[in-house]
């Protein structure tokens, strides 16, 4: 089991959104590869696993109730301008593949 597996989990529940196992495990994957490729490329100033968790997992899931009410299930282009890192449109992607998610 990965260390961050609870807090993220208890993040969803405090977002009220539910994600699968494997969607929980590309999220934490995608915070194992952000962390490794932020020492050699300084693609953001979080630097603990823990924070990746709060300051970019969950804060970039934060957008999907709004999304998701505006989108009502129709097909849905998002386009994430200036990603650096690709966040939000990562996560976004992960938790929602029915988006058609571009990251420029």
């Amino acid at each position: 089991m990965h260390a961050l597996s609870a807090p993220l989990r208890q993040g969803l529940d405090a977002l009220g959104l539910s994600l699968d196992e494997h969607q929980q495990n590309q999220l934490l994957s995608y915070v194992d590869l952000m962390g490794k490729w932020t020492r050699v490329y300084n693609l953001t100033a979080v630097r603990e696993p823990g924070e990746a968790i709060t300051h970019h997992v969950l804060d970039s899931l934060s957008l999907l109730p709004p999304l998701l009410r505006h989108t009502q299930g129709r097909p849905t282009r998002v386009l994430d301008v200036g990603s650096g890192g690709g966040l939000p449109g990562v996560v976004l992607a992960i938790c929602r593949p029915e988006l058609d998610v571009t990251c420029v």
